[in-house]
């Protein structure tokens, strides 16, 4: 357990709708936990390391709800095509190579050393059918200090020969999966059960699933109305479903006693929207992959009305890379084309609305993270934003603008989780 004293210059989203900003402030963390925020050092905590950030800006880390580590080679490839033919020509291909645990292994250490030096804390993270390439990555993961959900991969039928499981491959390999990160005992990555989307997955695997997740209690991330030929491609395969959410609802596979995220909801109906909200499903908003394949702009400011909890997601390799900073740019820009384009009754989101997507919403599925009120887990970025800012004529809340659309790596000097110092 770390206990330390912060000064710098704090801001966080208490709520969406403004920045909270503690200039020159001090921070206190106990056993890894915020205590609070004070405008002089504190002398009950005098006891403590103070580490002065005076002039940097200090924020929580970002946290990314739904990102595809074994996509990371081929990232940028593909992007002329949609969904399905991306999925047949590059993914497919690409994950089959993970039998190969070298392979995996060099994969996967390059894809975590980027997030553990960028501006990712926690990661819910897709591996690939493969069980031990995924302990792997769970492995690298557990080295670098960053927190993870991660996921083995579920297929069973619509796959590749060379890229599936018999129901019972699958079903037994998760076990066995489960089982050896009970044997590791990690400290920092979890297991998320994670079938691919319905599509590849058979009724009696989904069925299966639901008894692992119930036995193991484990959550559980997947797809949802990403593509409107995908969509189309459900009801065919799912006549008895109302919505796509309905065919994972249905196994008991969506919200409720299964904490859930699902990636994208393009274009999910008004029914399906309020089955997520009855649920409490996660939406992780993938703005840039939406983008990249076509398929077109999630109605952030719709969820956020209806009440859902949304949270922000690179989806690399469909996004272009892990980089967090890129996707609330991303998120903003997206919205303000959906507002002009397709419903002027949503507005765009704020900076603010953004920032805190990829902060305290995303880190809900985490409990108290991405933020840094009581109680919290201290998680955090510090940002020499010098070469942006220039001077001090601009106000905190337009050098967090600058960092979000001219911000990288580069800036990040320092980073906090779970209050260890990872470099």
């Amino acid at each position: 357990m770390n206990s330390f004293i912060i000064k710098g210059t704090f801001v966080h989203t208490l709520t969406k709708e403004k920045f909270e900003i503690k200039k020159d402030s001090y921070l206190v963390v106990i056993d890894n936990k915020v205590i609070n925020i004070f405008d002089e050092k504190p002398k009950q905590y005098s006891q403590l390391e103070l580490i002065d950030y005076t002039g940097k800006l200090i924020i929580p880390g970002l946290i990314d709800l739904h990102v595809h580590a074994s996509q990371y080679r081929f990232r940028s490839s593909g992007m002329s095509l949609e969904l399905l033919d991306w999925l047949n020509t590059y993914t497919f291909p690409e994950e089959s190579k993970f039998e190969d645990e070298k392979y995996a292994k060099k994969i996967y250490s390059t894809f975590v050393n980027e997030l553990k030096y960028g501006a990712t804390t926690r990661a819910c993270i897709f591996g690939t059918l493969h069980a031990n390439a995924t302990l792997i990555l769970m492995d690298e993961l557990e080295n670098s200090g960053l927190i993870s959900y991660v996921g083995k991969v579920n297929m069973d039928r619509n796959s590749p020969e060379y890229l599936v499981e018999t129901t019972e491959e699958s079903i037994a390999a998760t076990k066995f999966w489960l089982d050896e990160i009970k044997l590791k005992n990690y400290k920092r990555s979890k297991p998320i059960l994670t079938p691919r989307f319905i599509p590849s997955c058979s009724d009696d695997l989904m069925r299966g699933l639901k008894e692992i997740q119930k036995s193991y209690n484990v959550p559980f991330q997947s797809h949802l109305s990403e593509n409107e030929k995908e969509i189309e491609w459900v009801k065919e395969l799912c006549p008895n479903s109302k919505n796509y959410g309905d065919a994972y609802n249905q196994f008991g596979l969506f919200g409720g006693s299964c904490k859930t995220i699902m990636a994208h909801c393009v274009s999910s109906t008004d029914e399906e929207i309020d089955l997520m909200k009855a649920n409490g499903v996660f939406v992780a908003h993938c703005p840039e992959s939406n983008i990249n394949l076509s398929s077109g702009i999630a109605p952030v400011r719709k969820f956020l009305n209806k009440g859902l909890k949304v949270g922000l997601a690179t989806d690399m390799a469909a996004g272009s890379s892990p980089n967090m900073i890129k996707s609330i740019a991303y998120a903003i820009q997206v919205s303000k084309l959906y507002w002009r384009l397709v419903d002027n009754t949503c507005p765009a989101l704020s900076i603010s609305e953004a920032f805190y997507l990829a902060t305290k919403g995303s880190g809900e599925f985490f409990n108290n993270v991405g933020s840094f009120e009581k109680g919290y887990e201290f998680d955090a970025l510090v940002i020499d934003d010098s070469d942006i800012a220039f001077s001090t004529e601009f106000s905190i809340e337009d050098r967090v603008e600058k960092f979000i659309y001219l911000g990288s790596s580069k800036h990040i000097v320092s980073k906090y989780i779970c209050g260890t110092k990872i470099f």
